[in-house]
């Protein structure tokens, strides 16, 4: 089984695209997942991106997936020595850094510029790693 920690914005995105993750991937995020999706939607439906109903049924096909959620003590400690490492001004980011360092293969992002950033610390690997049968 391979492990996967994706980001609130494959989260949206397998949301948009109503995906199906096979079995044989087991996937993580932070606590801070839920809040940063329910955020992001509230944020489309504000500026006339999507409907209240279709963000709705988006927040309801993320909360189907699967995903395990964490946010122990560890976790947040290792995520502060991520952000101090890397210069970050907060450790939203980093607390999803921390979790692939402290239980996935690989995280999943959409956002080439934290791809680099984080390039030394943990394995990334583009989206459709989370449709494939091949392991990180």
């Amino acid at each position: 089984m391979t492990r996967y920690v994706i980001g609130p914005d494959v989260a949206l995105r397998l949301a948009r695209d109503e995906a199906v993750i096979p079995d044989e991937h087991q996937i993580l995020a932070p606590t801070l997942l839920r809040s940063q999706l329910l955020s992001l939607l509230y944020q489309a439906v504000r500026c006339g991106e999507t409907t209240k109903k279709d963000a709705a049924r988006q927040l309801d096909h993320v909360r189907g997936l699967r995903i395990r959620l964490l946010g122990d003590r560890v976790l947040q400690s290792t995520a502060w020595k991520v952000a101090d490492r890397l210069g970050w001004s907060d450790t939203y980011a980093a607390e999803y850094i921390a979790l692939t360092q402290l239980q996935a293969d690989a995280f999943v992002t959409l956002d080439a510029e934290l791809a680099q950033a984080v390039q030394g610390l943990v394995t990334t690997a583009p989206i459709e790693a989370l449709f494939s049968s091949n392991a990180v």
